[in-house]
């Protein structure tokens, strides 16, 4: 039998409601869009680099990609702009613990508690990233030369300045993409403090909200009409087989206007 219609994945409805949490409460010092409107497993990120570090005044893009079966599975994290990093491969994949998917490789030198887990989402991944750009790891580091590059720097105390110098010459390089995004980078703390709100370009990801919450709300009058269907029956001694399909179960935090309890 076919169902009237799909049901949503419950990780389109997690990444759309922390979509909208991170676009009413944004990071400091991001910004967050789809790559494109109609699909929520695609994430273009912005990173300002933050004052008082070798980032300050840069913007670098980045895209995040997750799995379907999103948050028990990480996302990707690649940057897009060409980054030198102990822990960002050549083509911009980010190695860090948090994004590794949960299992016990005692080689890796990474404790379970250290990797991904279904309690983390991309507020804890977007912190993660810009500590990881201010404390790089060397101990398992993604690119040889960039971390014995920024051990010098670091055990020089900044006197050997070669990986100083080419961090500048990358956060100078972007200044050129931030003009053409119409993108102001911050410079000082209180500018970086200050959170970036993105403006909806259309009303896409409305009706892409509406459509999910519509889903929501339609599954749940089908569990309904379920449930005194099964209360008829059972009262009167009545069997019956339904002819809408399987159940679907539904997220029980929601309203019946189909909203989040606030």
């Amino acid at each position: 039998m076919n169902m009237a219609h799909q049901a949503t994945p419950s990780s389109q409805k997690a990444l759309m409601m922390e979509l909208k949490s991170l676009q009413e409460q944004p990071v400091e010092g991001f910004r967050i869009t789809l790559v494109e409107e109609s699909d929520l497993y695609n994430w273009e990120v912005a990173i300002f680099g933050p004052p008082n570090t070798l980032y300050e005044g840069g913007y670098f893009k980045a895209h995040i990609k997750f799995p379907v079966d999103y948050p028990y599975s990480p996302p990707s994290f690649r940057f897009l702009t060409k980054m030198w990093h102990p822990n960002i491969y050549e083509n911009g994949d980010v190695c860090i613990s948090i994004l590794h998917p949960p299992v016990d490789d005692p080689q890796s030198g990474e404790l379970p508690s250290e990797r991904w887990n279904p309690t983390q989402n991309v507020r804890t991944i977007l912190l993660s990233v810009i500590s990881l750009l201010n404390e790089p790891n060397t101990f398992s580091p993604a690119n040889v030369d960039a971390s014995v590059m920024f051990r010098k720097w670091r055990d020089s105390k900044g006197k050997d300045k070669e990986y100083a110098e080419i961090i500048r010459k990358q956060v100078l390089s972007t200044a050129a993409e931030a003009e053409r995004d119409g993108v102001k980078v911050p410079t000082t703390l209180a500018e970086y403090c200050v959170q970036t709100r993105v403006p909806s370009q259309d009303s896409s990801s409305d009706l892409l909200y509406d459509d999910l919450y519509d889903d929501d709300m339609e599954e749940e009058d089908e569990e309904e009409d379920e449930s005194e269907m099964e209360s008829v029956g059972e009262a009167g001694g009545i069997s019956f087989l339904e002819e809408g399909g399987t159940s679907t179960r539904l997220y029980d935090n929601q309203d019946d206007s189909g909203n989040e309890d606030s």
